[in-house]
């Protein structure tokens, strides 16, 4: 049943390997199916290119849509596969996390929304985004898939959703792969997938 119900993402040319297994890492986080599923996954991303500093480089960038403790699960669980394993570790390779400045790389329209809704907050969110402004390894595309998957998978259709699918389009991405990485999380969970693809649909509409 797993392995036919996979197949038609998989298959599905508009997105490619490694990105499929970037979002169903991400999928792994949100649901803490940190066993089985998780490993062969991890696996999946090494045969895919993928290293140790990338994995945990998309664990800290998705932490703050996550939840910090969801992705500190999957890093305590990443670590004990690869020495269980006895696959390759982390350089420690990462990036500068710019937790004492005052920017932030959120557009400015959406900064002062969110300020105007509560201070602190917005506070909080100039801090998260500002941490992960220098990261590389994981390209923007992929950053924008795999919070889009992190709102499928919790729901978060609205303010979030719409500004992570704006980021996707920004990147080049078509609405025809938009709607393949919103698709690609329906083995985890159908029927989230399903509201996903009717808000996409008003969304991509909008931006028309």
């Amino acid at each position: 049943m797993a392995e036919a119900s996979f197949a038609p993402a998989d298959a599905d040319v508009r997105l490619s390997p490694r990105e499929l297994i970037l979002l169903a890492l991400v999928a792994d986080v949100c649901e803490q199916t940190l066993g089985v599923p998780f490993q062969l996954h991890v696996q999946a991303a090494l045969d895919n290119g993928l290293d140790a500093d990338d994995l945990r480089e998309l664990l800290r960038f998705i932490s703050y849509d996550s939840g910090y403790p969801a992705a500190l699960a999957a890093l305590e669980r990443l670590t004990e596969i690869e020495r269980e394993h006895g696959l390759p570790g982390p350089t420690g390779a990462g990036h500068h996390v710019n937790a004492d400045g005052t920017d932030s790389p959120i557009p400015a329209p959406m900064r002062a929304e969110v300020r105007a809704l509560d201070p602190d907050f917005a506070d909080y969110m100039d801090l998260q985004s500002r941490m992960r402004a220098d990261m590389s390894r994981i390209s923007v595309r992929e950053r924008a898939f795999a919070t889009m998957t992190v709102d499928v998978l919790y729901q978060t259709l609205q303010e979030s959703f719409r500004a992570h699918i704006g980021r996707a389009l920004a990147t080049g991405a078509t609405p025809d792969e938009v709607r393949a990485a919103v698709r690609a999380t329906a083995p985890f969970g159908m029927t989230r997938t399903w509201r996903a693809l009717n808000v996409l649909d008003t969304l991509l509409a909008s931006n028309t």
